[in-house]
This record gives C-alpha cells, sequence and structure tokens, in this order.
C-alpha cells in the first residue's frame, strides 16, 4: 500500500487533553541536563518545585498525538521514517501545573520523488484547557524515506536559513547525560531504539541514540543560557533540522551567531566526533 495524499492530508486527528504536574515539569528539564550543575541557582528553577519555571521545549511533548504514522491506513513504510525538522512557537508561558489541548493537522505533504521519498509536515496547537489560550504551536517534519513517487503534493514548507559561513559569535558548550534517553523516554517516546543496544544495532547503530527531540531541547538550554539570561519567556521561536544522531554522553557545542531583531541562527556540534548534529538553526529572542 503507497503513501495516500488525500487520505493524509484529511488525517483526523482526535484532541489530545493531558493534564500534568510539577513533577512532570521537573522531569522533563531533568531529561535535557537541566540541573547539571547543582550550585547552578539558574539552572536550578527548572528542576526545583520552589519557584518552579517551565521550560518552554516541554512543547515537545505535551498534547502529542502519538505515532500515528504507523497505523496500516496512512500506506507509510514507518520503519524508514527520519525527523527531519523541528519548529516551534511560544505565545505565552505553560503553567506550572495545568491542563493542556493539542489540536493536530497536517498542513503538508511534499513529494520528492519516486527514489528521494516525502516530507510529512504536521503542526500540533497546544492550548490551555481552563481558558483556550494558545500557549505554543508545533511543527514538526517527518522524512519518509521510502514514500516518494505518489504523483501529487504540496510546495514544501519556507527553507530554514544556512547559518553564517564566518566564525560564531558565540558558543555555549553542554554535556548531555550518559542517562538522557532513559530519563527522557519517560516523557513520552518510549522507542526501544534509545534503550535497547540490540535494536539500536539492529537499526545500524554501535549503540543507543539520544531522541533527537532531547538534542533539540540541549540546544535550546544552550539559547536560553547564553541569550534569555536563563529567562525562558524571552524565547518567541526556535526551528531546526536534524543532521545527525547524538549519543547520550557526548558533548554538544552551539555555535551561535546574532542576527537583526533579536534573532539567532545557530548549529549545534558533537566535540568528541566534530559532526555537526543539528544545522539551519533559527531563533527569536525578545529584547
Amino acid at each position: 500500500m503507497a503513501l495516500d495524499y488525500e487520505r493524509i492530508k484529511a488525517w483526523r486527528f482526535t484532541d489530545v487533553r493531558q493534564a500534568y504536574a510539577d513533577k512532570d515539569v521537573i522531569l522533563y528539564a531533568l531529561s535535557v541536563g537541566l540541573g547539571y550543575d547543582p550550585m547552578d541557582e539558574a539552572q536550578l528553577a527548572f528542576v526545583y518545585e520552589k519557584d518552579l519555571k517551565v521550560f518552554p521545549g516541554m512543547a515537545a511533548v505535551l498534547g502529542y498525538p502519538g505515532f500515528w504514522m504507523q497505523d496500516p491506513r496512512t500506506g507509510i513504510d514507518w520503519v524508514k521514517l527520519v525527523h527531519g525538522e523541528q519548529r516551534m512557537a511560544f505565545h505565552r508561558p505553560f503553567p506550572v501545573t495545568g491542563e493542556v489541548i493539542g489540536r493536530s493537522r497536517v498542513t503538508h505533504v511534499v513529494d520528492k520523488g519516486a527514489d528521494k521519498g516525502a516530507l510529512v509536515v504536521v503542526e500540533r496547537k497546544i492550548h490551555d484547557a481552563a481558558d483556550d489560550a494558545l500557549l505554543a504551536t508545533v511543527q514538526q517534519t517527518t522524512f519518509c524515506r521510502a514514500d516518494g513517487g505518489f504523483g501529487a503534493g504540496d510546495a514544501a514548507p519556507e527553507a530554514l536559513p544556512k547559518v553564517p559561513a564566518a566564525l560564531p559569535d558565540q558558543v555555549c558548550t553542554l554535556q548531555t547525560l550518559p542517562q538522557a534517553a532513559l530519563l527522557y523516554r519517560l516523557n513520552a517516546d518510549p522507542n526501544p531504539l534509545h534503550v535497547d543496544p540490540r535494536v539500536a544495532r539492529d537499526a545500524g547503530y554501535p549503540r543507543p541514540i539520544l531522541h533527537g527531540l532531547c538534542t533539540y531541547g540541549v540546544a535550546m538550554h544552550a539559547l536560553i543560557k547564553t541569550m534569555c539570561d536563563y529567562d525562558p519567556d524571552r524565547l518567541l521561536y526556535m526551528n531546526t533540522r536534524f543532521s545527525a544522531p547524538v549519543f547520550p554522553g557526548e558533548t554538544l557545542k552551539v555555535e551561535m551567531w546574532h542576527g537583526v531583531s533579536g534573532t539567532v541562527q545557530f548549529q549545534a556540534r558533537v566535540a568528541e566526533r566534530d559532526i555537526v548534529v543539528l544545522t539551519n538553526g533559527i531563533a527569536g529572542v525578545k529584547q
């Protein structure tokens, strides 16, 4: 069964209502490395219930509709999927405890060609269940490597900009936790690829890899630390492309270039292997 453009574009998602508490907020922050330095009070604010702040990357795991592409009706070869891009925009701070509603829809189905695969873009709007206020917009692009050539489709979303060729203006280096994948999977993604050595080897990796969205969260930590002085409300949006996996425990170097009107371009590389793992990054910071 091949990918059916009309069926995918009209895919109906059930609204996801999700309650969360301070422990969920703290777990997410711990899983992306906040609290690594127990004497850093700026980090402590995200992992200690006293004056707790919600790290905005938590939008990745709230109101999530689940692994819907595994449904046989999609016609998608889900085994060969790759997370291509992640874009997030933040409209209002998340309450420390509360309930949200995630409303998802497919916005783009892009045919790259029979031997080049397809892109499927899903937009999720996260609303506060108390007053229906929009808290965040999450856009995830999935690269369906084996599903191109269906002969119809949408134009691709506007491409993310390449980072400048010049040396970065600032670099923030953060260590990922050796147990980061074990923690992150408790938020929303129990895929055994991230914890089971045998599954990882069968997928062609020497050991379990870190969730892409965990890498995204670590990079967000670097941006909020360096560009926002640990004020999460100053981060307006963060968009990037995934280019290579990270292994838990590796060191992430986030390279940043100052742009105009509060924009920051960035990329992230693993220091131990000198491999760029996040590319074409751009974020907006409130001045």
